[in-house]
């Protein structure tokens, strides 16, 4: 080796040939150790957040909403949008080709008025259709049991059988009688002037009728805004027709009445819309005039409840016996709130509304299968003790009978689950048997005695707790079969993970 020259340097072991520099180990990753101390009983994947939903989006009823519930419609919404199109179309003509002519000629005040009645009218028809009408919650199936409840106690009557619910029950209204039906749907009695929408699947306060031309319910909540709505659209019907005819006859005195339909065609389909529509509109502004001053609703006139015909003694409980109160309290009485709250958030314990029966009752329904799953706690409970407790005792796989069992001041299998007292579990260590042997003798009494492997027949088997009667011959199985040959190796690791669980416990 020539002298000044450095002699090579050795690698370390660890290092490959070829440096340390750009070999493998520079592309090597190391993954940080968690040091976070979780239980057995934790799952090793974080649970995802679910957000929060709202009431609007679990609504049990055949409705649309929009803007995150703010906007609630019904699901039939085509003649909605054609109402929208007459509106806006038969306006934008008027304005856009009769009313440049008008206010030069005329004055200048009517686009303006026409303007006012339009947006008028498009306001009073959003807010009808875009609010709630009134909608009663339905019952939780807590509530519609407890009215069940409350229902056999007030007939006398026990709950064995299908007894269905009664159809009415009456109630005093300014001396008059008035009938209150229950709804198998919503599972609740109606309260006075209600009635279920079939359409939109809702029992509405006060209802007064489905309109699909403004695409909702028309009950307690937006009656006025709908009022408001057809009476607004009388007046700009018959103003639209008004000067629309105002227009063809000043150009006809000008250039003749055939010149004057050329030069104007959006006149004429103006007025034909506005012909064939002022009739019925002004006719249903009419006849809700009628209804609000003697403070009726749509369905009360439609079936005369409270018609002269059904008796002398028969009369609107509701009115106040002057047109001009009666006004007054449907027009400009306080908004009831909305009572479904569509924009809340449902709370993990809040209870759901009750599914429809169609009459049919399902509250002993409830009753067996809150038992049941009872009765399959406790099984499986049982079954998770006898498997921790038979860990040690993989070697001698005796059988064990269930006479065996019942010791003094010791629970068996036809005694509840709840009565079964246990030491403190340990897990597995070094010396399992000697640490579990003096807890075993006490919860399993071994019989040596029986060497084979028996298995139970289905008449053998035992039976759950509360399930047979004490002097039951199936109440007492003759043999248990603990373990089975072909299942020792995953049975001990069932069986040492559920101490650990139950030593974290």
């Amino acid at each position: 080796m020539a002298e000044g020259v450095p002699p090579p340097r050795r690698l370390p072991w660890w290092m490959p040939p070829g440096g340390g520099g750009g070999g493998p180990m520079k592309d090597c990753e190391y993954s940080q150790i968690s040091t976070h101390s979780s239980s057995p009983m934790e799952s090793p994947h974080k649970k995802k957040r679910t957000a929060a939903r709202r009431k609007w989006e679990v609504f049990p009823g055949r409705n649309k909403f929009f803007c995150n519930g703010r906007i609630m419609m019904a699901r039939q919404t085509g003649v909605f949008y054609l109402t929208l199109v007459l509106i806006l179309v038969t306006s934008g003509l008027f304005f856009a080709f009769d009313c440049p002519f008008l206010a030069v000629n005329i004055t200048p005040a009517i686009p303006a008025v026409g303007g006012v009645l339009f947006f008028f009218v498009m306001g009073t028809l959003l807010r009808t259709s875009f609010s709630d009408p009134g909608v009663l919650p339905r019952a939780t199936p807590d509530e519609a049991a407890d009215l069940e409840r409350q229902i056999d106690i007030a007939n006398g009557t026990s709950s064995g059988g299908y007894r269905p619910p009664p159809r009415t029950k009456e109630v005093i209204v300014n001396g008059q009688t008035v009938k209150l039906k229950y709804c198998f749907t919503c599972k609740i009695f109606r309260p006075p002037r209600a009635s279920h929408c079939s359409l939109c699947d809702n029992c509405v306060e006060r209802f007064d009728h489905h309109c699909p031309w403004v695409g909702n319910c028309v009950g307690k909540r937006n009656y006025r805004f709908f009022y408001m709505f057809i009476l607004s659209l009388s007046f700009l019907t018959v103003f639209i027709f008004a000067f629309v005819i105002t227009h063809v006859i000043l150009r006809s005195q000008q250039t003749g009445f055939l010149n004057a339909l050329k030069d104007s065609p959006a006149s004429v389909l103006e007025a034909v819309v506005c012909f064939f529509s002022v009739w019925s509109i002004v006719g249903l502004s009419g006849f809700h005039t009628y209804l609000i001053s003697s403070n009726q609703t749509t369905n009360e006139d439609i079936k005369g409840s409270w018609s002269n015909k059904r008796g002398k003694d028969n009369y609107n409980p509701y009115s106040y016996g002057n047109i001009f109160t009666n006004c007054c309290v449907a027009l400009c009485g306080p908004i009831s709130p909305s009572l479904i709250d569509r924009r809340g958030y449902i709370q993990p314990d809040t209870p759901q509304p009750a599914a429809p029966s169609n009459g049919i009752t399902m509250y002993g329904a409830t009753q067996s299968q809150s038992d049941m799953c009872d009765q399959d706690q406790c099984i499986q409970s049982t079954k998770f003790v006898l498997q921790a407790a038979a860990t040690p005792l993989l070697q001698s796989e005796p059988s064990l009978t269930s006479d065996e069992l019942h010791l003094s001041g010791k629970p068996g299998l036809g005694t509840p689950c709840a009565s079964l007292t246990l030491g403190q579990p340990t897990p597995p260590s070094s010396m399992p048997n000697l640490a579990t042997e003096a807890t075993l003798a006490d919860i399993l009494p071994l019989k040596e005695e029986h060497g084979g492997h028996q298995f139970l027949t289905p008449d053998e088997a035992p039976s759950p707790p509360r399930m047979l009667a004490a002097g039951s011959p199936l109440a007492h199985s003759r043999t248990m079969h603990v373990l089975g040959l072909a299942s020792q190796d995953a049975l001990h690791e069932d069986s040492v993970r559920g101490l650990v669980k139950l030593s974290s416990v």
